[in-house]
């Protein structure tokens, strides 16, 4: 995981739970590829299409609340995002993106001064760039950067066995 990034920023708001990242229904296609066509579609059903590699998702309070299906955070690291920052996670949800290897990150203020386009910078464990503002981070212990490296937990413990 590189130490500094940046990504083109999409913005949405408060309580976005696993239903509207993946609605139900889209949950019986055979894979995540299937699926992430879908993605967000009951709140904004083009975004899935207009998403890049490389986006950033900044979210408000309560990202990923409900229901703690695995395929929430897959389908967001299949569309290509390279991380979410919101004000708060939901906490199922949080294990199971780093889990997954989707970075996390929780920033109370930046929902609040960017815009849908913008670009930001993310330096690890540091802080959120936007604008030339610059946005504390907190840092994320070594064992989840372990895994976030290694692209998932499976993956991670894989390597750390010596089975990769």
């Amino acid at each position: 995981m590189e130490t500094s990034f940046t990504g083109r920023v999409w913005v949405l708001g408060d309580d976005i739970d696993t239903d509207i990242i993946i609605p139900t229904e889209y949950l019986a296609l055979k894979t995540i590829d299937d699926m992430k066509q879908y993605g967000f579609s009951p709140l904004r059903p083009e975004l899935a299409a207009q998403i890049r590699k490389g986006d950033i998702i900044v979210a408000g309070k309560n990202f990923g609340c409900g229901s703690s299906r695995e395929q929430a955070p897959e389908i967001i690291k299949a569309l290509g995002i390279q991380c979410v920052i919101a004000k708060s996670f939901a906490r199922i949800f949080f294990r199971n993106s780093i889990n997954n290897g989707l970075l996390l990150i929780e920033q109370p203020e930046l929902h609040e001064h960017v815009k849908e386009g913008d670009e930001v910078t993310v330096v690890m464990n540091q802080y959120v760039d936007h604008q030339g503002k610059q946005y504390p981070i907190a840092s994320l212990p070594e064992n989840l950067m372990d895994i976030l490296r290694a692209g998932g937990l499976v993956k991670a413990m894989r390597k750390l066995n010596g089975l990769d």
